[in-house]
């Protein structure tokens, strides 16, 4: 009887092998959480905070007479029948239906053209579509700018060569194509990068059974490539979604060409940037912020929703 309960003691009490890994166990947590930490104290410091800060911004409002009050939904209520920025909204809604599907064809295109081999200096092409997207969105805008300029700009010079009419690039009715030509300019390699390095991860047996089948260069990218690349579409979708939502510096520089054209209140974000700035509106600012955030989130689930649905179909 009493073997078997010093057998019992025994095996309840932990040898020191399983005492000195639980250490372990514990010290490389806490390494772990070391390493992690730098990353979570800039997070807090430079997103948690500013959005909880702005979120009680927004709930109060100035008066000439009494100063900051209370003011509960009142800004976001105001912000939802506010025409300016309703008008905004569906412009950049707008600018996204029709920029980001012939970006996206474009880096589509040019990176199953690298990805086929077929393309000579296939690594220079790669820089320079690419090379865009390192240059600043400010001076990408200022370089169009000068572009698009009817006084001073190549195009007018080259027209008046030509005896043709200047082109009406800042007037309102092709501005929106003149910003979403800024836009691809810049982002097709950004996006063009991504598709290509998801084309780099699908496996070669595919294609070699596809070559076995007869299938052509056409056929193996209809049918491999571009199914393969569903996932990275789909990244670089919510991307653009975000991206075009969030316009501002390319309206903004542009603003100074056609101040008639491009008002305070072209995009969402340049209204909130101009009643915060210039209105020292800074509560119902932060209230058109969480508002505008709160319609990236819908466009964005939205686009998951309908590309899930697809995929089930």
């Amino acid at each position: 009887m009493s073997v078997n309960v010093t057998e019992r003691l025994e095996s309840a009490t932990p040898s020191r092998s399983e005492a000195r890994r639980r250490r372990r166990g514990v010290s490389h947590a806490s390494t772990g959480y070391l390493f992690v930490a730098p990353f979570m104290l800039v997070f807090l410091a430079m997103l948690v905070l500013p959005l909880a800060y702005a979120a009680y911004l927004s709930l109060f409002r100035e008066r000439l007479i009494g100063g900051t009050v209370f003011a509960g939904l009142e800004n976001y209520s105001r912000a939802v029948t506010d025409p300016r920025l309703l008008e905004g909204i569906g412009r950049v809604g707008l600018f996204f239906l029709i920029q980001v599907p012939l970006m996206l064809v474009i880096a589509l295109v040019a990176a199953l053209a690298i990805d086929s081999g077929l393309l000579r200096m296939a690594k220079v092409f790669r820089l320079g579509i690419f090379l865009p997207y390192a240059v600043p969105s400010v001076v990408a805008a200022l370089m169009w700018g000068y572009l698009y300029g009817r006084d001073f700009g190549p195009f007018t010079q080259l027209t008046d060569a030509l005896g043709l009419p200047a082109p009406e690039f800042l007037t309102s009715s092709w501005m929106l194509g003149s910003l979403a030509n800024v836009v691809t300019w810049e982002f097709t390699g950004y996006n063009m990068i991504i598709l290509y390095a998801a084309l780099r991860a699908v496996p070669h047996e595919l294609y070699e059974a596809a070559a076995v089948d007869g299938a052509g260069a056409i056929r193996t990218a209809w049918s491999i490539k571009i199914p393969a690349l569903r996932p990275a579409l789909l990244v670089c979708l919510i991307f653009s979604v975000i991206g075009s939502f969030q316009l501002f510096n390319e309206p903004q520089l542009m603003q100074r060409l056609a101040p008639s054209v491009i008002d305070s209140a072209y995009t969402p974000n340049l209204y909130a940037y101009t009643l915060a700035f210039t209105g020292q509106e800074v509560n119902y600012a932060a209230a058109v912020s969480f508002l505008l955030g709160a319609v990236i989130v819908v466009a964005s689930y939205a686009v998951l929703f309908v590309t899930a649905r697809r995929s089930r179909s």
